[in-house]
């Protein structure tokens, strides 16, 4: 059985593709469908790992996850991973391929074709429906010629497309009807339905506006969906990090300094953080706004090296080595705990013309870069330790791992794992400094186990004197899957979006 097909484009990047697709797997799920989602091209620092150690971008697993369905790389065939100096790195069916320039990867992108057709292939033999996402724009007329991610899948794939567009930005009447004016004509033919989304307001007010898309150019528009505060679900890249829900400062008993390097990766591992309402996360950029931290974290980076040097430049690394001495707690996850470590080896160039560098000498770790990435599903438990993690120890640890080096620790380690990629094995991870107070590990997911993350935050609580309140329930991505699917259900015309696709409407 060949699966039914529809897909989601949109007027530019971060207009709300990934939420909707997202959104309407979880609700072709609930339908009784079998679904995946597809994107054939990605380009994100935020990625995951599939059962088999393939890496894949996050916003896919995401959506994987909200269908039910097993992630897997040909949900995202190509994952674009950017570096310094305009290149990225080229994941490849879940392996790194090659790293390109921009020019470079565009020549190279119609070689790609085969390997994107033949993953929503196999995704169409296996599902009742795929749920295909599109990338930026499709009117991108410098790009058109080697697309393989937009209207060349729709094409290909006879699929109806949604095309969203992104109210909150203003200008969206001119966006909708701008794209469709330099689509082709067979383009145009497949768009379908448009979708408004991001909306605040009464929708009564925005009717005039629905009736003229329509009379403009002859589509539909299938439904508005509100702005909706809060969501608990990944984002798919730092654009994010930009928006008024980060840069709000809620007041909390506990400050946690999360500090924003030019290159973050994977920064939903503190969206656990971000839910709890005694936590101020601050997304920090500027020495100064390290007063006053209860916790510095350093993320993952996809440039190490080159975040390194950011730190030392902007004054950060100073600042963090500093508040260490005063007792303030450091965290390092991944990239970040990389940097936390006395040296950073690359004698093969991989991240830098250094072949080595100085890092914060905070951890007895030294690391060596080395091409194989490490790709791994992990599970296992906090190991007893003073200081940071002392009210935490033999709490469970689920998540991955994505990094390229090799670190050799020459004290505590932080983490007992039991599990890699759903087989057995017993290893140890991360390292931990003597008094307890610095913390690095390259486990991803690390905040997101309740147990964990509370007992990690009484002991911040009960070192300045607060006291915590019963605090959130477990930090749930389906709730938040079923959430968002409420809302979208009761935005959209579903039988129109039942019919665009070929299924019968079950509700």
């Amino acid at each position: 059985m060949t699966a039914k097909v529809v897909m989601v484009q949109g007027t530019a990047s971060s207009v709300g593709k990934s939420i909707l697709v997202t959104a309407l797997c979880r609700i072709l799920r609930q339908d009784g469908h079998r679904v995946a989602p597809f994107k054939a091209q990605n380009m994100a620092l935020n990625s995951y790992v599939s059962a088999d150690g393939g890496e894949l971008g996050r916003s896919q697993a995401v959506q994987a996850e909200a269908a039910g369905a097993e992630m897997t790389v040909h949900m995202n065939p190509v994952l674009l991973k950017p570096e310094a100096d305009a290149r990225c790195q080229v994941v490849l069916l879940g392996r790194p391929f090659k790293t390109l320039s921009a020019g470079e990867y565009y020549d190279f992108k119609d070689q790609l074709w085969p390997v994107v057709l033949d993953s929503l292939a196999r995704l169409r033999e296996e599902y009742d429906v795929v749920v295909i996402e599109g990338a930026g724009s499709p009117a991108e007329v410098n790009l058109k010629g080697n697309d393989i991610v937009n209207m060349r899948v729709a094409r290909a794939a006879g699929a109806p497309v949604l095309l969203v567009a992104d109210i909150d930005r203003g200008g969206v009447f001119a966006s909708l009807v701008g794209t469709m004016e330099l689509l082709e004509p067979v383009e145009r033919l497949l768009v379908k339905a448009f979708v408004i989304n991001k909306f605040r307001g009464d929708v009564e007010l925005l009717k005039p506006g629905l009736d003229f898309l329509r009379e403009r150019t002859g589509v539909p528009v299938a439904g508005v969906i509100p702005y909706i505060h809060h969501l608990g679900i990944a984002d798919e890249d730092s654009v994010s990090l930009e928006g008024r829900e980060w840069r709000a400062q809620r007041a909390g008993k506990i400050i946690v300094a999360l500090v924003d390097l030019p290159h973050i990766a994977n920064f939903d591992d503190f969206d656990p953080l971000r839910a709890e309402p005694e936590v101020e996360l601050r997304l920090v950029k500027q020495a100064s706004e390290l007063q006053g931290a209860d916790l510095i974290i350093l993320p993952g980076s996809k440039t190490t090296v080159g975040d390194l040097q950011y730190l030392r430049s902007s004054g950060l690394a100073d600042s963090i080595t500093a508040a260490s001495k005063r007792g303030v707690p450091i965290l390092g996850i991944c990239g970040g705990y990389q940097m936390l470590g006395l040296r950073l080896a690359d004698p093969m160039g991989l991240e830098s013309a250094q072949g080595e560098v100085r890092g914060l000498g905070l951890l007895p770790v030294e690391t060596t870069f080395a091409p194989e990435k490490s790709t791994q599903r992990v599970r296992g438990r906090v190991l007893p330790s003073p200081g940071l993690l002392s009210l935490a120890a033999g709490e469970e640890v689920e998540g991955y791992e994505i990094h390229m080096g090799q670190s050799l620790v020459g004290g505590q380690a932080v983490l007992s794992l039991s599990e890699r990629n759903g087989g057995s094995e017993t290893t140890v991870d991360g390292a931990v400094s003597a008094d307890g107070l610095v913390v690095g590990t390259y486990v991803h997911g690390f905040f997101d186990r309740h147990g964990l993350r509370r007992r990690l935050l009484a002991w911040l609580a009960e070192r300045k004197g607060e006291t915590l309140g019963a605090g959130e329930p477990a930090f749930d991505r389906q709730q938040a899957y079923d959430r968002l699917a409420e809302v979208v259900r009761g935005s959209l015309d579903m039988r129109l979006i039942y019919q665009l696709v070929g299924l019968e409407a079950r509700r």
